[in-house]
């Protein structure tokens, strides 16, 4: 077993700290997208879609998308339970997490990959006037964000999740991005200064 990913991008990244939260360790093998290492046939017959991570079993079986590989192992390991235990927290963890991938992290990879120069031979066409748009979606959804972390501690709740983590990796690639966090959000600001002191934020 192990997983292909890229250190640098976001999404193996959810991988990484879902894996440390669970103290799950896989060993991880890096593709280079920078050099269109993920463009080969041999990748694109692990993922046809040619994008990291991917989670290749010890029989060759591929899965590929960082939610399902988190899936994958939370059926494996379901404690500690970052989706989810009763039906209602199994439904609130994938609505925030469902929110902040598409309404957070999407567009903060809409603003880097259609500005940020390092990406103009993988984002083709690059459209800057599209990371423009996505800019105030971006401080808009952490206004949002800051609005329900002031009633619970986690987006979901109580419990850490992997909604938490999505909104973590989401606000820490708006550095590469260029994008700063809005002013005047002190809930949001408490929940990121307690989820980047987790251990496995490092991860």
């Amino acid at each position: 077993m192990k997983i292909l990913d890229e250190k640098r991008a976001p999404n193996p990244r959810r991988v990484r700290v879902f894996l440390a939260e669970k103290a799950i360790a896989v060993p991880f093998e890096n593709v280079d997208i920078m050099t269109g290492a993920h463009k080969t046939e041999a990748f694109a017959g692990l993922n046809p879609v040619q994008r990291v991570p991917v989670l290749v079993l010890d029989d060759g079986t591929a899965i590929s998308e960082s939610l399902a590989i988190c899936r994958y192992f939370e059926a494996l390991q379901p404690e500690p339970s970052l989706f989810g235990r009763t039906p209602l927290e199994i439904a609130t963890v994938d609505m925030w997490n469902r929110i902040a991938e598409l309404s957070f992290f999407l567009p903060v990879t809409h603003c880097f990959r259609h500005s940020h120069p390092a990406m103009s031979s993988l984002e083709v066409p690059q459209v800057a006037a599209w990371a423009e748009a996505n800019k105030p979606r971006v401080s808009d959804i952490i206004r949002t964000l800051d609005l329900r972390l002031s009633e619970a501690p986690y987006l979901a709740g109580e419990r850490f999740s992997v909604a938490d983590i999505t909104a973590m990796i989401a606000t820490d690639f708006m550095k590469p991005a260029r994008l700063a966090v809005p002013e005047g959000v002190p809930h949001f600001a408490r929940w990121y200064a307690e989820v980047t002191a987790r251990p496995s934020s490092k991860a």
